[in-house]
């Protein structure tokens, strides 16, 4: 049987700036939003704090869901990606990639224009599309997403 691959991503911003981080794919060093897959036996909001302390070392607080987005890879593999926007527990702390983490290389802020200027190097064009529909103010509420 066909399974989708779940995904989850956060949009962090802070003076203007976004946290993103620098992945080693089998097509090079890529930009992402912190970010990765749903472990077993976790939730949606746990995954998504769960990945952004391994990827940037910061404790994030999701607030909102900006979105889901439904992505084919191949056609063999499908990727639905839920992004978060949140805050951080702390702005001081720079962003660090933990050493148990080996695909991510750096962590760090990033200007909007910035991440547009490297529009070809995003790992795909949902890293795009999640921060286009948080800047123009989409949200829901987290209460969307029922636990069991």
């Amino acid at each position: 049987m066909w399974h989708p691959n779940v995904t989850v991503a956060a949009v962090i911003e802070h003076n203007d700036k976004f946290i993103m981080v620098h992945d080693k794919t089998k097509h090079g060093i890529k930009i992402n939003q912190p970010a990765g897959h749903l472990d077993p036996n976790e939730n949606l909001v746990e995954a998504v704090i769960r990945e952004v302390k391994e990827e940037t070392g910061l404790d994030f607080i999701p607030e909102k869901l900006v979105g889901i987005y439904t992505m084919p890879a191949n056609k063999n593999i499908t990727y639905i990606r839920f992004c978060f926007k949140g805050i951080l527990k702390d702005y001081n702390q720079e962003p660090k990639p933990s050493d148990n983490d080996l695909d991510v290389v750096e962590a760090r802020w990033y200007t909007y224009e910035e991440i547009m200027q490297a529009k070809n190097h995003h790992r795909s064009q949902v890293v795009e599309q999640c921060l286009i529909d948080y800047l123009n103010g989409h949200e829901h509420s987290l209460d969307i997403i029922r636990l069991f």
